[in-house]
């Protein structure tokens, strides 16, 4: 697995350098949080601390999230419930605290990855519900064959659902995903854009409304 450590601690980078490679992965390694940004394509995992010099790891995970599926485990010492709830609305896969032992991290790797793979396919990109394909490096959409023109927030209130099909997603999630800071303010924009994408894909059941929740693409 190709592994993007994001992690400023020399000393504790290192040695999960090794020990990653030890266990059949190909980990590289940046300490910042702009380089993770830069980076974070072409990698199947990303292992992201919170505690980074130059940015918040949760404002790196929310950057990343605004543009990749790509499965981010977030593995920090900050504990705290706040911190982990954040971090999972956010959209990380995984929250684990250090210290961690080796065997559990390798196994939530793994866990990670086969939940990925499930969603989008092994080596694709793409989430693939009944005919509808959403694209989500290319940011295209095709129903049934023909191409669907979305708007930028149309097709970014999709992404985050696509990233998790079949999964239950809060609409403060998609608020946090899309607009940044789920402000009561655009509550009703995401009504809309959702409502505009049930009009567009045009496939009733698709796109389902969970009452006092938030939203679920497909089964």
């Amino acid at each position: 697995m190709r592994v993007l450590l994001v992690e400023d601690d020399d000393g504790v980078a290192g040695a999960l350098v090794a020990a990653l490679v030890d266990n059949g992965h190909r980990p590289s390694r940046v300490a910042r949080g702009a380089d993770a940004l830069l980076a974070h394509r072409g990698f199947d995992l990303l292992l992201l601390d919170l505690g980074l010099p130059d940015l918040d790891g949760l404002e790196v995970l929310r950057k990343v999230r605004r543009i990749s599926p790509v499965p981010v485990l977030v593995l920090t010492a900050r504990g705290d419930e706040r911190s982990i709830v954040r971090g999972l609305r956010l959209g990380a896969d995984d929250y684990l605290v250090k210290p961690v032992r080796l065997g559990e991290l390798l196994a939530r790797m793994d866990a990670v990855a086969r939940r990925s793979a499930a969603r989008t396919g092994p080596g694709d990109r793409a989430v693939r519900v009944g005919d509808v394909e959403v694209d989500l490096e290319a940011r295209r959409v095709v129903v049934g064959g023909v191409e669907v023109a979305l708007t930028t927030k149309e097709f970014d209130v999709l992404a985050a659902l696509a990233g998790r099909a079949g999964t239950a997603v809060s609409r403060q999630q998609v608020m946090d995903e899309v607009w940044g800071d789920a402000y009561l303010a655009v509550s009703r924009s995401l009504d809309v854009h959702v409502a505009g994408l049930r009009a567009k894909l045009a496939r009733p059941g698709l796109l389902t409304t969970i009452r006092g929740f938030g939203y679920r693409l497909g089964e």
